[in-house]
């Protein structure tokens, strides 16, 4: 059974290993044609000299990468992330050039209905759907190796922020009960994820048996958690039976509709102890685990959005950057671990089998 005696040594081998350049690409899944797909992949590269930034624009800091540069030699680990509510693929750029460092393919999708520029009721209301996203884009990755470079069947992992963190969740094994869900509202109706019930179709007649439905996929061998929300929906039953190491990453300063000790917490208490490492974030609000924020963000953004300036506020003295370097230690040294995976030191091209 996995352990986390060893999370020191592993944290120490993420933090020694050389950092590789980033190829990226854009993808679109047009399968099928009632939900196309828009993705993208970071991926390990020996290409060097100038680069470009994406993901960033007046608000948010982008990732500098190499554009469909040709990818790196030898087999790479896989890991899938999935945005939150209203969210989409640039938030967790910072994460995704981090692990690529590390010899890592890194692919997201933004999720139909769910993200920043689609919020189609009638995809949103299909929620089951957000972890088949993560599927095809899996699917599509191991069948085109020429896109992204070839990936090590036996290290594939997933994040997820926020509605992120329920979705790679599902993935895992979780399974999830519209009736508990929804009683469970009753008494906590100020949950972030309480006030989404209609918006997400939980409440909807099909919902029930289709959110029912396992989306196991046993080809992810490691889940990571971001600060996830529609936690006390999934059966404590389902997610006693999770038989892959899962990280529990929780925000220290919290809120009244995203509460550590009801959302993740619930996690904690329901899933195998001997599998599952659950730490809070110190200094971390829910939105401390998007990307970085510029000068002045905060600000900008109010003036456009009123009350939408929070996603640019962290807790305490701490500053995001120094949040994310706490995280990256985290979530490096987890999959590491997990995958039994050791990030390569030098220029030999990798090659993670054993």
């Amino acid at each position: 059974m996995f352990r986390f005696t060893m999370l020191i040594l592993s944290t120490a081998l993420f933090s020694a290993a050389v950092t590789a350049d980033t190829g990226f690409l854009t993808l679109t899944l047009s399968e099928p044609q009632a939900r196309p797909l828009e993705g993208v992949v970071w991926y390990p590269t020996e290409q060097t000299g100038s680069s470009e930034e994406v993901g960033g624009n007046s608000a948010f800091v982008g990732t500098p990468v190499h554009r469909e540069a040709v990818p790196a030699l030898g087999r790479h680990p896989l890991l899938l992330l999935s945005h939150g509510y209203g969210g989409n693929w640039r938030n967790l750029n910072w994460l995704a050039q981090a692990m690529v460092g590390q010899g890592y393919i890194v692919a997201a999708v933004d999720h139909p209905g769910t993200t920043t520029r689609n919020k189609q009721p009638a995809q949103a209301q299909a929620l089951w759907s957000r972890p088949q996203d993560m599927v095809r884009m899996l699917d599509a990755l191991v069948a085109s190796p020429s896109l992204a470079g070839r990936i090590d069947e036996t290290r594939i992992a997933a994040a997820g922020h926020s509605l992120g963190g329920w979705t790679v969740l599902e993935l895992a094994g979780g399974q999830f009960s519209t009736a508990r869900f929804i009683t469970d509202c009753g008494q906590h109706r100020a949950l972030g994820g309480c006030k989404l019930t209609h918006t997400l179709g939980i409440d909807r007649p099909e919902a029930a048996e289709r959110l029912a439905a396992s989306q196991h996929d046993a080809r992810i061998r490691a889940v990571v958690s971001l600060d996830l929300g529609l936690a006390r929906g999934f059966t404590p039953e389902s997610l006693a039976r999770i038989n892959v190491p899962v990280l529990i990453l929780s925000a220290g300063a919290d809120s009244d509709d995203m509460p550590a000790a009801l959302e993740s917490g619930y996690l904690t208490s329901n899933l195998p102890a001997g599998l599952t490492r659950s730490v809070s974030i110190t200094g971390a609000t829910h939105f401390s685990f998007m990307q970085l924020c510029k000068p002045g963000a905060a600000a900008l953004i109010e003036a456009e959005a009123p009350g939408e300036g929070v996603v640019c506020r962290d807790g305490g003295d701490l500053s995001r950057t120094t949040i994310h370097q706490r995280l990256l230690e985290e979530i490096g040294g987890f999959l590491n671990q997990a995958l039994q995976y050791q990030a390569p030191r030098g220029d030999t091209p990798q090659d993670s089998s054993r």
